[in-house]
């Protein structure tokens, strides 16, 4: 849980830097440009969403994360109802997934 809540302030930061997409067209147009080191799924949002980016995340070679809920995403960069995020910056990339281990990295 450590491991997690550690993620969670990366994400935070990663927001206040600029260095975070926010919302499904946002991460859409990033993914499409393959600018984007990550994609950040809720793990309560809806199938048909998860199975949507996981197939996007396959598709353009980028990285899914499914670890959090809405609610915890959410908190992290202080706005409501946050389901997709996707993470712009390798420092940040690299810095989430030394503090998860690599173990959340789930290759599409």
């Amino acid at each position: 849980m450590i491991l997690l809540n550690k993620g969670l302030n990366i994400i935070g930061l990663a927001f206040k830097a600029g260095k975070l997409a926010t919302g499904e067209d946002q991460v859409l147009r990033l993914l499409k440009k393959k600018k984007l080191q990550l994609v950040l799924v809720a793990k309560d949002a809806s199938p048909k969403t998860i199975d949507k980016f996981s197939r996007k995340g396959y598709f353009y070679e980028t990285p899914l994360n499914l670890d959090y809920t809405c609610d915890e995403l959410s908190h992290a960069i202080g706005k409501p109802m946050i389901k997709i995020l996707g993470l712009i910056d390798k420092g940040f990339f690299e810095a989430l997934k030394r503090n998860l281990n690599g173990g959340a990295m789930h290759e599409s």
